[in-house]
């Protein structure tokens, strides 16, 4: 009998990947969605047939009904919040929950054990990509967690939700964990360095537009990216963040954190982070991106936080 879904956290990620669950995944009974914001998951779930998503009015709704549960939520304390509400619900034995959010890997280590306590079976599996990629069902999973936990998910990541997986089988939880963490510290030093290199670029007298001529040429994908939203101001005009400045500051701390525990030193993490400090004393928390990194460079450089765009 094919398994009953619910998908718990509809935030920038989980909007895109709960909608390719939703059109792509072959399910035979509607996917049941939870959020904590309303408005949120009413909204959401109104844009599909019938038959297609069900309203859980309730966490423990959520999961009541389901036998393999997926979150995507924004940190380690709404995880644990969440899990702990769960298991305290009492109706976890037998179901498969996976988690997708970025954690520190003590965080996903403390929530596995959690549930396997409680008799149900977990996968860590957090993704690669950003919203546009959940958008196009082009992510990239990293699972960790027992094989057969992992076989009984791998049916909704690739042609589904994502475009690939990297498995971790018979690992633990925080295998997946740490693999984010480090994948996400290209991304931060990418940042960084884009920053820092348009507005030298500026300070200096050289169009930083013609800088990103060179970037497209040379790096293009994920370079060309973030430096259009640089350039373009994405980072001062964006109502809601495609990744949030917080959840950057958070992942480069579990990133530093991490390489302090393996006697490591990462000094570009370490200069990402502090602009990120830097980055929430001016700007807005609910709509600052990661690429506000390039006005707070700016603004430590005598220029103005918002670039000409």
């Amino acid at each position: 009998m094919a398994p009953q879904l619910s998908w718990i956290g509809l935030g920038n990620m989980g909007r895109g990947m709960c909608l390719n669950l939703i059109q792509k995944g072959s399910l035979d009974k509607p996917l049941l969605v939870y959020n904590r914001t309303k408005k949120r998951y009413e909204d959401f779930v109104a844009q599909f047939g019938p038959g297609k998503a069900t309203v859980s009015d309730s966490l423990e709704g959520s999961v009541s009904s389901a036998d393999i549960i997926f979150t995507c939520l924004s940190n380690d304390a709404a995880v644990f919040e969440t899990y702990e509400s769960i298991v305290n619900g009492g109706n976890t034995k037998g179901k498969l929950f996976v988690d997708c959010s970025t954690l520190h890997p003590d965080s996903t280590d403390k929530v596995g054990k959690m549930m396997v306590d409680s008799g149900a079976e977990f996968v860590s599996s957090p993704v690669f990509g950003p919203p546009q990629m959940a958008e196009k069902g082009t992510l990239i999973f990293v699972t960790a967690g027992p094989r057969s936990s992992i076989e009984r998910v791998r049916p909704f990541i690739k042609g589904i939700m994502g475009q690939a997986e990297i498995a971790f089988e018979d690992k633990p939880y925080s295998s997946a964990a740490k693999f984010k963490l480090i994948g996400n510290g290209f991304a931060l030093n990418m940042v960084t360095q884009l920053a820092e290199s348009f507005t030298l670029a500026e300070k200096a007298g050289v169009d930083p537009a013609t800088v990103k001529q060179l970037v497209d040429m040379m790096y293009g994908g994920i370079y060309t990216v973030y430096s259009g939203r640089m350039l373009g101001g994405d980072y001062w005009k964006l109502d809601e963040p495609y990744f949030s400045a917080q959840n950057g500051l958070k992942d480069a701390s579990h990133l530093i954190c991490l390489s302090h525990a393996a006697g490591v030193e990462l000094k570009n993490a370490a200069t990402g982070r502090e602009y990120l400090e830097k980055l929430a004393k001016i700007a807005e928390p609910d709509k600052s991106d990661i690429t506000g990194i390039y006005g707070t460079v700016r603004k430590a450089n005598g220029l103005k936080y918002e670039n000409g765009s």
